[in-house]
């Protein structure tokens, strides 16, 4: 594994500061990429504070004790296993970590074990940890679309939000009240939006926020009809203001069974 040389390990083997190291006139074995080796007439550092070389070339001004292929892979490189693959770049996110942790916490606790002449070892110990930070940045990055968060039901801030329409509407507000409390008497972590705010806003907010199940007390209610909505796929379903608790605890529980 090739790992970059820190500042004081450059400067003891060049004799000068980084930024200025080049190869020719080094007493070391010197390692190149394939690119490199077919390089001419170029520009290192001279070895010396604020000094440069012109005109450089391999194997005139310096030996090449190795050329092999490893520089950084970058997308369009061709494939070293076959001829026409190409590299290709995806982004990704670190959601978690192994740490070696040595002998530290095993002689602490006297975790030990017998090798095969029956001498008594301190174990090396390790373990690993997700970020639980990272988690929700992975889940932020991979469940969104143009209209916000999609969050997953299990680490949503809220799991139902229930949005009244027109909170002046006499009608609509006690449904709403009573809908979001028979809700919480459920245990589900209910959102009551009773903001004096235009519909669409509501929506809006309900979206981007990402909240999976949405229940709204609107115009329906006066056929006794409240509507059921799911974030993800934004499937609307109408259903009996008497059955609108059982209908969104059971959207809610399939939106569950369907991540798994």
């Amino acid at each position: 594994m090739l790992e970059m040389a820190e500042d004081d390990q450059v400067q003891i083997l060049t004799c000068a500061p980084v930024g200025f190291a080049g190869p020719v006139g080094l007493d070391c074995k010197i390692v190149a990429d394939r690119e490199v080796a077919g390089m001419s007439d170029f520009i290192t550092g001279g070895n010396k504070a604020d000094t440069h070389l012109r005109h450089v070339h391999p194997g005139r001004d310096f030996t090449l004790d190795l050329v092999a292929d490893i520089r950084n892979a970058e997308k369009g490189d061709p494939c070293p296993r076959c001829e026409e693959g190409k590299y290709t770049e995806e982004r990704g996110i670190e959601i978690g970590h192994i740490f070696k942790l040595g002998t530290r916490y095993a002689e602490a606790m006297g975790a030990t074990f017998q090798d095969e002449n029956g001498e008594e070892h301190p174990m090396i110990m390790g373990c690993y940890g997700p970020g639980v930070s990272r988690t929700l940045a992975a889940v932020a990055e991979t469940l969104s679309d143009k209209d916000g968060m999609v969050w997953p039901a299990e680490i949503a801030p809220y799991e139902i939000v229930v949005i009244v329409v027109n909170p002046s509407d006499e009608a609509q507000s006690a449904a709403g009240e009573k809908l979001y409390g028979e809700l919480r008497s459920r245990g589900v972590e209910v959102l009551y939006d009773e903001r004096d705010e235009r519909s669409g806003v509501k929506f809006k907010d309900a979206d981007l926020i990402g909240i999976p199940v949405q229940i709204v007390v609107g115009r329906a209610l006066a056929e006794g009809k409240l509507e059921v909505r799911t974030r993800r796929d934004k499937a609307t379903e109408s259903v009996e203001v008497e059955r609108a608790a059982d209908a969104a605890m059971e959207t809610l529980e399939r939106l569950k069974a369907e991540r798994k």
